[in-house]
């Protein structure tokens, strides 16, 4: 547990939590809900075998608890979810006096959510709606008590039918299942209890239970599990109630009903042309458990999926426009072509979440922007194969198009030549000495892309971060007999691979040639290449596409036929995991709504200068996948607004921000739970500043705000888990402060409700350091070097004891604890209510004390899982 200080003592001892447990006590006489007792022979044989059995298993964290009746009890609900953390607890002929007869034990190992069926034995025994009713409140009432954090479900009793002529005693009861469901949707909020409305999708025409679910009007057949599955599955794992798409289609419309995927047992083309396209979904289908045929007709006149060729309209960009149309026997997936087909099984995976049901909709969807990439610098740090294709099956996933492979540096020269085998002898190279890529591993790079429409585009830099070319060919690239090899490397790679693009670098270095570029890049073209550059860079031809890095414009004077890429501020390595969803989520490429001739598009790169101690530190350390998402759902529909934001703004910018962040979170629970992500909900952070405080260089110095009965009268709000207070590369990019002065000092405070007192894992931060640059690690004993704190409940919470703190920054030495997403959480005991939190934020001047250390003047506090 962190250290809490107050008054340089250690809080909370012995007395005052003795004081505290007497008054939990104390509160606890008025207020308790007891459960009534029962004798032994109330319940059938059957009763006690299963409960003692649930009782003689070893408790478990996490569990998802089914608790009920024969209905509840039919199902092998841990197989039916695929999740050994559910556990069924239904009891054949069990009534509402049995749950509660059971209760304790459930209560006592903390599951973390109960679904709750139970009721119509009740009403079967002659029980009045009403006392159903109130014992099931008695349930949620007592749950609560003992287990404030579980969540509880109650869901709707089915209803029932008599056509079969079977159990008489329960399928004359649909009158009084509706009053026992409306009683229990009513009360739901004062019970602090989610009510899940099954009936309604059970029932047929005449209110009784469809006869496609049952078959002795009581009890559920599989298809009625699985119906019952794809009905809880969001509330399950804490998700939205339709799939979240992401990118979210141009036009959406969800419709009544589903199409049972259970059932699918064919996959239609026409069209040979889209044998891959239906061998691809056939593989995501067999994943869900469900084996299709490849067919021109459907199997046994069972539900189908049809993929087709046809004409489907969209304003821009119609190769890969698509469209979805889903009803209760048939999918259709329709595109211009194959491109587009891909691309609707890329969206159609996302909507068989729950490998059950597939919700009815309307989709028609395109892309706004042609060019949508993602950049590796494997020159820096080499990453395995595996590694590079589980990136790119990510991309794939979220319809990017473009992988920008960077495999030259200074540190080393990372792509077999046969001509030049020097170029990646270990000798050469200064870190992952020997690790390169062969001919067989780049064509096989290639191919994987190509599979699903993704370009792959090379660069060799030239003639900057070239070191790793001066060291084994001992010349300089801008010399004559350096432009020589190059050329030779050039003709030698441009021979092997079939590519349209090809990337020279050109940023970040003297020129001394200048007819190098342009010698260079006609000599590509010549080749068949389309080239691009980085800009700022070199003095590029008119034909060559610019990629942009810096600069708030970057089109100035180059003329109104050069196309660009926009990469500014989209350096995943410069960006604080929690403010890189916000702002390129707000941004608008290209400062564009939508690509046109100039503006193509744009990439996000992942530059990790810095070594890694493994390959995994690069996803692990770098807001990677979580970028990727934000940037797929943006550059697929466009939109965003002007600038460069940083903090989730309010009014409509937050709103929309939140929906994503709702997906966002969604696809990590879904998709992203075997590989780092680093992120968590932070949408419900609200923040009030005060300030600011003049602190005249002493930023140690203390103000009002921390003065117990401080009244705080600012209006100035944030949102967020991360607050920018200043960018260090304003004013492009704008803070949360609208006029940042040197030598101050803010305060920011919030509050935090918890449901009882616990330990609770938080991520805390005062100055996000780049993966890139050599960046200084704080000291020992601080949060930063800005005399930056924080208290909880009036408490100070301690930094971290940092690994290499004090130290200063070296490229060579990995990060190890300096950011709060890659090291444990910090823990706070919370107390039950209300947590109150306040953050000290100062600042000296704004010139950081060399260009690997600018001041970063921000702070990150976020209660995380």
């Amino acid at each position: 547990m962190t250290r809490l200080k107050k008054s340089g003592q250690l809080f909370l001892n012995k007395t005052t939590l003795l004081f505290i447990a007497l008054l939990l006590g104390h509160s606890c006489v008025f207020a308790q809900t007891k459960l009534p007792v029962y004798n032994d022979t109330a319940f059938s044989t059957y009763y006690w075998q299963k409960s003692s059995f649930a009782k003689s298993l070893p408790a478990t964290s996490g569990d998802i608890v089914f608790l009920g009746n024969s209905i509840t009890d039919g199902a092998a609900w841990s197989e039916l979810f695929n999740d050994l953390n559910v556990k069924s607890r239904g009891i054949s002929g069990d009534v509402t006096a049995g749950i509660l007869n059971r209760l304790q034990n459930i209560a006592e190992r903390k599951p973390s959510k109960v679904f709750l069926l139970i009721g119509t034995n009740d009403l079967a025994r002659g029980i009045s709606p009403d006392s159903v009713v109130k014992n099931i409140l008695l349930i949620a009432d007592y749950l609560r008590q003992e287990s404030p954090s579980t969540l509880l479900f109650v869901q709707s009793i089915l209803p029932v039918n008599d056509v079969f002529k079977k159990f008489p005693t329960h399928t004359g009861n649909n009158q009084k299942i509706n009053t026992v469901n409306a009683g229990l949707q009513k009360m739901a909020s004062a019970h602090h209890y989610r009510y899940i409305d099954l009936h309604s999708f059970f029932k047929d025409a005449f209110g009784k239970l469809d006869r496609a679910y049952t078959n002795d009007g009581l009890h559920l057949l599989g298809r009625g599990y699985a119906l019952w599955k794809h009905l809880i599955y969001a509330d399950m794992y804490e998700l939205n109630q339709k799939p979240s798409l992401i990118p979210q289609p141009q036009t959406l419309k969800w419709n009544e009903g589903g199409f049972p995927l259970y059932a699918c047992r064919s996959i239609i083309i026409k069209d040979k042309s889209l044998q891959n396209e239906a061998t691809y979904l056939q593989k995501i289908i067999l994943e869900k458990g469900w084996n299709t045929s490849i067919t021109s007709v459907p199997v046994n006149n069972s539900p189908y999926i049809e993929l087709s060729l046809g004409q489907v309209s969209a304003p821009q960009l119609s190769d890969e426009a698509y469209r979805i149309d889903v009803n209760g026997n048939k999918v259709s997936l329709i595109a211009n072509t194959a491109h587009g087909i891909f691309n609707a099984v890329q969206t159609f995976s996302q909507m068989m979440r729950d490998g059950s049901m597939v919700n009815a909709c309307e989709i028609a969807d395109w892309p706004a922007f042609s060019w949508r990439g993602y950049m590796v610098d494997v020159g820096r740090n080499y990453q395995s194969m595996a590694m590079l294709k589980q990136q790119i099956d990510k991309m794939a996933f979220y319809k990017f198009d473009i992988f920008h492979f960077h495999f030259t540096e200074d540190i080393a020269w990372r792509l077999e030549s046969k001509m030049y085998p020097q170029l990646t002898a270990p000798e050469n190279m200064l870190r992952n000495k020997g690790e390169y890529y062969t001919e067989a591993d780049m064509k096989e790079l290639i191919a994987y892309c190509r599979e699903k429409y993704i370009t792959l585009v090379p660069e060799i830099d030239m003639p900057g971060h070239s070191a790793a070319f001066k060291r084994a060919m001992h010349t300089d690239m801008q010399s004559d007999s350096g432009t020589v090899i190059l050329k030779n490397i050039l003709t030698e790679f441009c021979r092997t691979y079939d590519l349209p693009y090809f990337h020279i670098g050109a940023d970040e270095v003297k020129i001394t040639n200048k007819e190098f570029v342009p010698n260079m890049t006609r000599f590509l073209e010549n080749l068949g290449k389309k080239t691009i550059g980085w800009q700022p860079g070199g003095n590029f031809l008119p034909a060559t596409i610019r990629q942009l890095w810096t600069s708030n414009t970057g089109t100035d004077g180059d003329g109104p036929e050069v196309q660009y890429i926009d990469s500014r501020h989209l350096y995943l390595n410069h960006i604080d995991p929690l403010e890189a969803v916000v702002t390129i989520f707000n941004r608008q490429i290209g400062s564009k709504i939508k690509g046109d001739k100039n503006i193509l598009g744009g990439t996000i790169c992942i530059w990790p200068d810095r070594r890694v101690a493994n390959e995994i530190d690069i996803l692990r350390m770098n807001p990677v996948y979580t970028g990727m998402i934000a940037f797929g759902e943006r550059a697929w529909r466009g939109g965003g607004y002007e600038g460069m934001i940083t903090n989730v703004s309010a009014g409509k910018q937050a709103d929309e921000f939140l929906e994503f962040e709702q997906r966002i979170l969604d696809h990590k629970n879904q998709y992203f739970q075997q590989v780092p992500f680093p992120y968590s909900r932070q949408g419900m952070m609200h923040w009030t500043l005060t300030g600011p405080y003049q602190n005249d260089g002493v930023l140690a110095k203390s103000f009002a705000p921390e003065n117990k009965n401080f009244n705080d009268t600012s209006s100035l709000a944030a949102i967020g888990g991360t607050i920018v207070l200043r960018h260090w590369w304003a004013p492009m990019i704008k803070g949360v402060l609208g006029d940042p002065k040197e030598n101050t000092t803010w305060y920011a405070n919030t509050r935090i409700w918890s449901d009882e007192e616990k330990l609770q894992n938080f991520w805390i931060g005062f100055s996000d350091i780049s993966r890139s640059p050599a960046t200084d690690p704080p000291k020992k004993g601080t949060w930063d070097n800005h005399q930056s704190k924080v208290w909880v409940n009036g408490n100070e919470i301690l930094p971290p004891d940092w690994k290499q703190g004090g130290q200063p920054g070296n490229p060579e030495t990995p990060l190890v604890d300096e950011g709060y997403s890659y090291r444990t959480p910090t823990k706070i005991l919370l107390k039950k209510g209300w947590n109150t939190v306040l953050i000290k934020a100062p600042i000296g001047s704004f010139k950081g004390k060399d260009w690997q250390n600018p001041e970063k003047w921000m702070f990150t506090f976020l209660p995380v899982e």
